[in-house]
């Protein structure tokens, strides 16, 4: 069972999780804020250079040789995730209520950090950054998966429509089936990340299952994977939640790359 803690930086909490011990890394909360990745590595990483890119709910997956240098606030590259070339390279997202996954290679060293909102998680962005890392010199049976906090499937209401076009990438048979057919077979799914709502043509939906599922099915072990507990719409005190108060913040997650053992 991969374990999650609290840490602090000067007071301000942070979260790791076992399974990314090798690497140094982290899901900041709000008191982080308005500190960027930039400012956070600078200070939390002193030896690694960030990047991160402009997210806009799509599957790219970008490599810092295919980001300007030097990179800086005013011209981020377009992009929902971001994988490590060499060591020491802070990769970063930023995330409300959607799912900041974190990826480690124990192997080589590489790393990735994905924003997966519920369009990143239909298009199968994870899978995607896993495929660029494959490309990278990764074997699957190395591969560690860390999602943070987001907002849990218990309170993430949406419409029976987007819950069948992000959930279909683990059920491919729905897209096939009519609206209410579809949900019913995706509820009745081992594990469903398709929860039941009191509201008619409404569902919750569970992003991170939604994640986890798609990973199992793409070969990765259920104990390479780890999920947070934490919910930001139910957490003010730690995290910002567009759902719980529709502002124009979030908080960042981000993992730092290792000396390469295997990958030159």
């Amino acid at each position: 069972m991969h374990t999650w803690h609290w840490q602090t930086w000067n007071d301000l909490p942070y979260l790791t999780c076992s399974l990314l011990e090798p690497w140094q890394h982290g899901w900041f909360t709000q008191k982080f804020a308005p500190k960027t990745p930039f400012e956070l590595t600078a200070e939390l990483y002193p030896q690694a250079i960030a990047y991160r890119a402009k997210q806009v709910h799509g599957d790219k997956v970008l490599a810092p040789a295919e980001m300007p240098s030097p990179l800086h606030a005013d011209n981020l590259p377009d992009g929902d995730g971001v994988i490590s070339q060499d060591a020491h390279q802070a990769v970063w997202v930023c995330t409300a209520d959607c799912t900041p996954v974190l990826i480690g290679d124990v192997q080589t060293g590489q790393v990735a950090a994905v924003h997966a909102g519920w369009r990143g998680t239909a298009k199968k962005i994870v899978p995607g950054a896993i495929e660029r890392l494959l490309q990278h010199g990764s074997q699957l049976a190395n591969l560690r998966v860390a999602m943070g906090p987001a907002i849990a499937g218990e309170v993430y209401q949406v419409d029976t429509d987007v819950a069948v076009q992000t959930a279909a990438t683990i059920a491919p048979e729905t897209p096939e089936m009519a609206l209410d057919e579809a949900i019913a077979h995706l509820q009745a799914l081992p594990h469903s990340p398709v929860l039941p709502d009191p509201q008619v043509g409404k569902v919750r939906l569970n992003v991170r299952q939604v994640n986890a599922l798609q990973l199992e099915q793409l070969g990765l072990a259920p104990e390479q994977i780890a999920i947070s507990p934490h919910c930001t719409y139910q957490d003010p005190d730690n995290f910002f939640s567009h759902r719980r108060a529709p502002l124009r913040k979030a908080q960042w997650a981000g993992i730092v790359s290792r000396g390469l053992s295997v990958v030159d």
